[in-house]
């Protein structure tokens, strides 16, 4: 069995900034988890490609996996986690700001410790520690997700911190059954989301990676952006779309091999060329909000 963190106490970091705490599966992105201090970048051409390997996609495919693993670990919360978690405190931390009270980020505010004490049995073998990270991270974060999104925000501090208190829990009934789970799809998904990446690094929005870890957008990269900077406050480096210029159907980005520019069929090289400065004075916009 690989071991186990003992329970600390859920709302022991809730003096912390909340904005260094939140962490979450951003639906438009994915459901990756990612942390608000995460690192965010779009790259283009070929060093995009390059990126493209399979330490890259763990995050990715660990929200595939987790998604698809949901119906299968299905064990639901111990009554020792959730004795554990004081929402008392919360509720009296909460009740002094409600409005700043953020349900996931307590939820997922112990997941690097536990996930790397789940882990710590595979120290031997990185490749599989580091999956077996991501499906922790994943199980937390879907876990968490569904829990707080399942209690409105106008809801009462105590009621929201019951659901992240349960949200951990039911996370950590069922971690070991996801890692388990999760470890035969890997190979299978590394294949499908390789594929997606490198297409996206050959398309003028390019491909977006927070923290070396591919994002497998859902709606376009753009919305991605506009969910990471709402609701993580991540601000994303679109520095290399500046840079790229489209002329008969193709796209050139300075110090990157030549991309197709699909996205702009029939059309002329000056209207490509004009679409992606709109698109770099939208970044800059972006970023002097």
């Amino acid at each position: 069995m690989r071991s186990r963190l003992g329970l600390l106490p859920f709302f022991s970091l809730l003096l912390l900034p909340l904005t260094a705490q939140t962490a979450s599966a951003q639906s438009a992105c994915g459901d990756i988890y990612l942390a608000s201090t995460a690192r965010c970048e779009v790259l283009i051409g070929g060093g995009c490609t390059a990126m493209c390997e399979p330490f890259a996609l763990e995050a990715t495919c660990a929200a595939d996996l987790y998604a698809s693993c949901d119906g299968t670990c299905t064990a639901t919360a111990e009554a020792s986690c959730e004795a554990s978690c004081d929402v008392a405190a919360c509720e009296a931390t909460c009740t002094v700001d409600p409005g700043s009270y953020d349900c996931r980020a307590d939820c997922q505010a112990t997941v690097e410790a536990s996930c790397e004490a789940e882990c710590a049995g595979m120290a031997g073998d990185m490749d599989a520690q580091a999956r077996c990270e991501a499906s922790c991270r994943s199980t937390y974060a879907g876990s968490c997700d569904a829990s707080c999104e399942a209690t409105p925000p106008s809801a009462d501090c105590m009621a929201r911190c019951e659901a992240s208190c349960q949200g951990r829990c039911e996370a950590e009934a069922n971690v070991d059954c996801q890692v388990d789970c999760q470890a035969d799809g890997y190979v299978d998904c590394y294949a499908t989301v390789e594929g997606g990446c490198e297409a996206e690094c050959t398309e003028p929005s390019g491909a977006l990676f927070c923290d070396g870890q591919y994002v497998d957008v859902e709606g376009g990269v753009d919305a991605c952006i506009m969910q990471l900077r709402d609701r993580l406050d991540i601000e994303v480096d679109t520095s290399a779309r500046g840079t790229a210029m489209c002329m008969d159907g193709e796209c050139m980005a300075e110090g990157e091999a030549s991309i197709s520019c699909a996205a702009v069929p029939g059309r002329s090289g000056g209207y490509g060329f004009a679409m992606l400065l709109l698109a770099g004075a939208g970044a800059f916009f972006l970023r002097r909000r």
